[in-house]
């Protein structure tokens, strides 16, 4: 069973990260799981490029991107993928730069211009989303159904789990940050927070054990 975790989240050891990787984790706590966790901010690699190669009816093209860069294997895994695991802070009520990249090169050779639109890839993977953002989760609620529902749509089976109100700065201080209640703040960090990461623990322990039939 192979396991792919994206982390599109800059910071190695924030909120994001953590939080991914316990639900690989919980993954890769199932009997028979192998996998890895791809960052995707340590590559070098850009978005689609509109070139429309992966729809061609060239049995070499059809269905895989064309741009051929650090990406390019990490779609490979993506594709080849029993479960997959994706991470992302919001930022301005989008994921990030890196994660949109991604996600244009991994979906879009997933699905025909045909009129019944249909699906390409061999497999169907279990998917789970790891959200985390400085605002309250329901703002973002139909954003997150949107995203989840493409992903169901082309990918497979798709769900997520969120933290939010986190924790960004060691001292807020030292910012122009008025607005957080940062006594509040530290304090879902401290008792909240792990009880996020617990969930996306258990996320990705059941993604798996719906693939192993455990």
């Amino acid at each position: 069973m192979n396991v792919l975790a994206i982390c599109g989240a800059a910071n190695k050891s924030r909120n994001t990260a953590a939080m991914l990787k316990s639900a690989f984790d919980g993954a890769m706590s199932v009997p028979g799981a192998s996998g890895e966790i791809v960052y995707l901010y340590d590559l070098n690699f850009h978005g689609c490029i509109g070139c429309h190669s992966c729809k061609l009816l060239d049995k070499s093209k059809f269905a895989r991107c064309a741009v051929k860069d650090n990406l390019t294997p990490v779609l490979a895994k993506g594709i080849d993928a029993d479960v997959l695991l994706i991470g992302s802070p919001i930022y301005f009520s989008n994921v990030t730069g890196e994660t949109r990249s991604f996600l244009e090169r991994y979906l879009f050779p997933g699905i025909t211009y045909n009129q019944d639109h249909a699906t390409t890839y061999p497999k169907r993977p279990k998917v789970g989303w790891v959200f985390t953002m400085n605002a309250p989760g329901e703002v973002y609620k139909d954003y997150f159904e949107r995203l989840t529902g493409l992903t169901n749509r082309i990918i497979g089976e798709s769900e997520y789990v969120m933290a939010c109100q986190t924790q960004q700065m060691e001292d807020y201080s030292k910012y122009a940050a008025t607005m957080f209640d940062v006594d509040m703040v530290k304090k879902r960090h401290t008792e909240q927070f792990p009880k996020d990461c617990e969930t996306a623990f258990n996320m990705g322990k059941r993604l798996a054990e719906s693939v192993s039939g455990k």
